[in-house]
């Protein structure tokens, strides 16, 4: 336990995370909750370690010309857009500025280089009401459940009346669920985990994922109470077992409905169930799938490969331009996904592979490659397979710039493909995340 200090500061910058960054009178960096930069604020250190500290603002001084008042009264409880307090313009110049930073030092680029590199941050969505799915967490309180969005702690509940990130059609979603799983969990052990929303203005579908453990469960009342509140297309229940870091899929259960949620991305339609990833902003997944296809332009005789291809989002539009397509997809029920896809849109030139990608790795040359890793980036032995492909061109879509940038530099060393232009899309405006096209080309 520390003793508590404050310090006025002078606030610099947006960390790639919640935080502002500042330096104290010492020189010592300091990572400070609830400020933007250009403020001047009166910080109370909450926690020091060796090399840099974290306080939460007291007070603000003097407020930066980069700051506004929050559009979402909850933003300063809940987590869900840590940013908010940040002008759009600044949000945008922040996240490219940590993406050339990010270049520049991990990718061993340079400043220059990095800065010559990244092309100006697209924006394809509305800063707010561009979410598909949301997310409700669940706590209990004097034993009664508590249904509502994640806070700042982990185990912190907000109760809200309506997300401003969700699609503005679906806003009192939220509302809407929350109090009817409350009032079924009066007469029912509902032992719930998490509540999946995912909603489509395009398909119109609204799917509710009840995420929790194996056991008795009230279905038909669940699928009743909810029907009642919002007449979803889909009802389901996700199972899990295993730790809490390491849970496994044991069941999806459908309680009514389609069991699936559709989305319309472009011109293909997609169906995806609860546990396969989807990007949570439907026009921001049609810009990344239009900034692939024009970097790789790939042509009818050509073989293409789709690594870490999900339910189908770049795999489908690519197989009606190439001639062929292997994709690679480890996660079972998003293999089901694109088989189901793939069988809807009468695609049958891509051989849908499950499993790990550098496991199962495509025995075959391939013109054009897309790679969509997961957030901790390809594995080093993944690159190096890349390497040896005679390809023509790599499409790599990245959600984290340091892990994007260290692979970058594998690339390079491996000396087959450079990167020639990375192109950020602000997926998660109020966010600090930011999503990037990166195309590589044959040197």
């Amino acid at each position: 336990m520390i003793e508590q200090r404050e310090e006025q500061l002078r606030i610099e910058r947006m960390s790639y995370g919640p935080d502002a960054v500042a330096h104290d009178s010492s020189g010592k960096t300091v990572f400070v909750s609830g400020a933007v930069p250009g403020d001047l604020v009166r910080a109370a250190i909450d926690r020091e370690e060796s090399r840099w500290s974290h306080a939460r603002t007291a007070e603000v001084i003097e407020a930066s010309r980069e700051r506004v008042v929050p559009a979402c009264p909850f933003a300063a409880l809940c987590g869900g857009c840590p940013w908010a307090s940040l002008t759009y313009e600044a949000q945008a110049k922040a996240k490219r500025s940590e993406i050339v930073s990010n270049l520049a030092r991990i990718g061993r680029m340079g400043e220059e280089a990095a800065e010559r590199l990244v092309a100006p941050l697209v924006s394809p969505s509305e800063p707010w009401g561009y979410r598909n799915k949301v997310e409700l967490a669940v706590s209990h309180e004097r034993g009664r459940i508590v249904l509502g969005m994640h806070g700042h702690g982990e185990r912190d509940v907000v109760r809200v009346k309506s997300c401003m990130l969700l699609d503005k059609a679906h806003a009192g979603a939220v509302k809407s669920i929350a109090g009817a799983l409350s009032y079924l969990a009066g007469n029912h052990d509902l032992d719930l985990e998490r509540v999946g929303i995912r909603v489509s203005r395009r398909t119109r579908d609204v799917e509710v994922a009840l995420w929790g453990r194996p056991g008795a469960f009230p279905r038909a009342q669940a699928a009743k109470v909810l029907a009642d509140a919002l007449r979803p297309t889909s009802v389901v229940r996700v199972m899990q077992k295993g730790p809490t870091k390491a849970r496994r899929i044991a069941g999806v259960e459908c309680l009514s409905g389609a069991g699936s949620w559709g989305e319309l991305v472009g011109d293909e339609r997609m169906r995806v169930s609860a546990p396969s990833f989807f990007q949570v902003n439907t026009r921001g997944a049609e810009k990344l799938v239009e900034l692939v296809m024009d970097a790789l332009d790939p042509k009818p005789h050509e073989e293409a490969m789709d690594l870490y291809c999900g339910a189908g989002t770049f795999t489908l539009p690519l197989a009606r331009r190439a001639g062929f397509v292997s994709a690679v997809e480890s996660y079972g029920p998003a293999v089901r996904d694109l088989r189901r896809n793939l069988e809807t849109a009468g695609l049958d030139n891509v051989d849908p592979i499950g499993g790990d990608a550098g496991r199962e790795f495509p025995d075959t040359d391939a013109d054009v490659i897309v790679v969509d890793p997961p957030r901790a980036g390809l594995a080093a032995d993944v690159v190096a397979r890349l390497s040896e492909q005679p390809a023509r061109a790599i499409a790599y879509v990245s959600c984290d710039p340091a892990t994007l940038s260290r692979d970058l530099a594998r690339f390079q060393e491996a000396g087959t493909f450079s990167p020639v232009r990375v192109t950020p899309v602000d997926l998660f405006p109020q966010t600090y995340h930011v999503e990037t096209v990166t195309l590589l080309e044959r040197r």
